[in-house]
């Protein structure tokens, strides 16, 4: 039995000349432990299909199975990673933090839950900043509590939606080697939505590229023959990296490519004559 299974999932919103047809044929099964990245333009419907996980909205048709059963809402066993911050305005770092914490572990002493507040703010190198609210903090440091909360819950799949594309090159490789820390302790199952490609290849067991709406659907699926712990410094000399990460962007330069020759439309304009405004003003 697979962890996670999308099976036939079509999502549309609207009806009849109002429908926007965004996903189809939506099928996927991730085991447990296993790291997938889906890679996809932006506006393919990624987020759409995150939220179809979370259980934040349902399929129009199809299912979404997690660990067998149908998902019917959010829950903390899946810990989302937004694009967005998410986070309270009125509290602090810490605050932010443990409310999402306390909710994950309602069993747990205060003293434990502030144990766990902390490790996880100095995981992300926040501890100078945990008695800070939001509008103190930069874009970037929001979106490190946004990852620090989603993880401390200790979630059983973390689902990931571009979380890193605000934060600068240092920081967001800082948190991908963070984030596959984690991931790597014991292997809690992982999705990745994210459009760079290095990324996926990097963090991923697979990447399955999402192809342009409307009505997206996965195309195949690359599996990434790279050892683990990886590299950054050693992936541009790995054969299997060069090859893979081509066979990847020329696949998404095909769709797209694709996808501008049909949305090309000739259109036949009026003939037009300039009105003449002169003497109009005097």
């Amino acid at each position: 039995m697979a962890y996670l299974e999308l099976k036939n999932i079509y999502k549309s919103y609207g009806q009849g000349e109002n429908e926007t047809e965004v996903l189809s044929n939506i099928n996927l099964t991730i085991e447990e432990g296993e790291f997938v990245a889906i890679v996809g333009f932006t506006g393919s419907g990624k987020t759409t299909l995150v939220n179809l996980i979370n259980g934040l909205i349902q399929p129009t048709s199809g299912e979404v199975l997690f660990k067998g059963e149908p998902v019917v809402g959010t829950s903390h066993e899946r810990g989302v990673i937004f694009q967005n911050y998410s986070l309270l305005p009125w509290l602090t770092v810490a605050q932010n933090i443990y409310m999402a914490v306390k909710e994950a572990f309602p069993k747990k002493s205060k003293k434990e839950l502030n144990e766990i507040v902390k490790d996880y703010v100095e995981m992300v190198g926040l501890s100078h900043a945990i008695n800070k609210r939001p509008n103190e903090l930069s874009g970037g440091m929001r979106q490190r509590v946004a990852v620090a909360r989603a993880l401390a819950m200790k979630p059983e799949m973390i689902i990931m939606d571009e979380p890193l594309g605000a934060l600068d090159a240092l920081t967001r490789g800082n948190l991908q080697d963070e984030i596959l820390n984690i991931w790597g302790k014991d292997k809690r199952t992982a999705l990745l939505i994210t459009n760079d490609v290095d990324e996926g290849i990097y963090m991923a067991d697979r990447i399955i590229p999402l192809k342009p709406g409307p009505k997206a659907t996965l195309g195949p699926e690359f599996k990434i023959d790279i050892e683990r712990p990886r590299d950054k410094t050693e992936l541009n000399d790995n054969e299997s990296f060069k090859e893979t990460r081509n066979s990847i962007i020329e696949y998404l330069m095909e769709i797209g490519n694709d996808r501008k020759s049909e949305a090309q439309e000739v259109f036949e304009l009026p003939e037009l004559e300039p009105k003449s405004f002169v003497g109009r003003f005097k």
